[in-house]
Parts: structure tokens; sequence; C-alpha cells
């Protein structure tokens, strides 16, 4: 199971600036991002920035950065320039795994690429889990996510799908209720297609880039993850959530 790993990370951030670089127990995000690619098994971890900041502190703890443009609009787009970049084989498997995700486990990361090798009408992969609670589903901050009877995406959405008409989704969860993980696995090639694309009327609604592949009639494997991630970190709210977690962490440890 042989992939690399690109971790899009810009410094622009709107809620957080500069959120790559923040200190979590004495490690930047970036590396400790860094550190989840790694443990998967990642053969090569990439970090593409838009900013020598980001590489630079990249470059000093021993990994490695590719300087991309800063006019990208997504993360897709920044990976598609490494690809071109870099010259990477077309059938390799690239894993897009976001930079403000410092505590995605690396089971997860390993189950999305499995799937994209075992499901080959699948032009990329990605991961979901179940979602528990009324106020997550009508989250619109959250996105969720309904399968086919094969686990190919039908479609995502911030709205709460599917929506209970019986109970004007207001009294129970409907079955089979997914929350998205923002995490992805796709060979090379497809990338440089998916960026190539222009942006669908749905996506731009939605403002879901995984939408633009749905539209162009191709499919998406989603697999329910066999352990739910932590937080991601957008705000600086969040922030403190994290730290308080790896807080917890190396506390244990050192027991």
């Amino acid at each position: 199971m042989a992939f690399i790993v690109v971790i899009p990370a810009r410094y622009g951030s709107t809620r957080l600036a500069g959120k790559a670089l923040v200190d979590i127990c004495g490690q930047a995000m970036i590396q400790r991002v860094h550190n989840c690619a790694l443990a998967a098994g990642a053969e090569r971890v990439i970090v593409a920035t838009d900013d020598r900041r980001i590489a630079d502190a990249v470059t000093k703890f021993g990994g490695e950065a590719c300087q991309t443009s800063e006019k990208h609009p997504s993360g897709t787009d920044r990976i598609a320039e490494v690809i071109e970049h870099l010259g990477i084989d077309d059938d390799k498997i690239i894993v897009n795994l976001q930079g403000d995700e410092p505590l995605m486990p690396s089971a997860i990361i390993q189950q999305v690429v499995t799937s994209l090798e075992n499901n080959p009408l699948a032009a990329m992969a990605t991961a979901c889990h179940s979602i528990k609670d009324s106020e997550t589903l009508h989250n619109p901050n959250i996105v969720k996510v309904v399968l086919d009877e094969s686990g190919m995406a039908m479609y995502f959405s911030r709205a709460p799908i599917p929506w209970d008409r019986e109970h004007n989704g207001a009294t129970q969860l409907p079955q089979q209720t997914y929350h998205h993980i923002g995490l992805y696995a796709y060979r090379a090639k497809f990338v440089l297609q998916m960026s190539a694309w222009e942006p669908c009327q749905v996506e731009q609604i939605e403002s879901l880039e995984q939408l633009r592949v749905l539209w162009h009639g191709r499919k998406i494997a989603v697999c329910v993850a066999n352990r739910k991630p932590g937080p991601g970190v957008d705000t600086a709210e969040d922030l403190e959530k994290v730290i308080q977690i790896f807080e917890t962490k190396l506390a244990k440890k050192s027991l």
C-alpha cells in the first residue's frame, strides 16, 4: 500500500491566521499533522504551502516542503501544482490531509487508501462516521454525506441529509446519518483532471469542492471510519480544545 501524503497549508486562514505554525505542546501544528502522515506509513510526506515561513518550519523539523502559488482557490489546486512540479507518476496514490488536522488517526488514512485501491470504479475515496445527535446533524459547519448501497457517495451537504420527512427532522435521527471526514485519496492523474475542471454551480452553492466530482459523473468511495477523528482547528477555541487533548495524551505517556 504505497502512497504519498500531501498536506496543503496556507498562511492566511481567515479565522486563525498562521495556524499552521501555532504551538501545540512543543511542536507546530504542521509538524503534528506531518506526524499523523508518517504514522500511517506514507512513503513520502510533502507540505504544500504558499508561505516561506511554513516551508522553513517544515524544513527545520526535517520534513519536505514545496512552495506553491498564493492564488490557488483550494487545496486540490495546490496539490496539483505539487504533482506537476515534482513529476509524480499518474498512478501514484495521493492522500490530501488537511494542514489543520493534528488529531487525524493513522488508521483512517490507511482506510481511505485501501478504499481507493479496492474500488476500481471510484475516482476518489474519502471517509465518514456516524452522527449520533441532532445538533451535529443540523450544524451547517459539519458536512454530511449520503451513501448508496455499494458505499459510494450520493451527495454531500451542509444541510441535514437525509431529511426525515415524517418527523420534520427534529425528533429523531434517521438511520445511517453520516458526518463527512475531510480526508481524500486519489491518483495523481485524477487530481490534475479535477483541478482543470471549472467549479460547478452546486459546488459553489454548498461551498463543497467534492461535489464537482459527482457533478462530472465520477464516483467517490466512502468508508465508514473505524474510529472518530479528533477535532480539527478552525478557530482559537478549537485550538484550545486540541491543546488540552495533547496535554492529556502527553501526561498519560509520562506516567
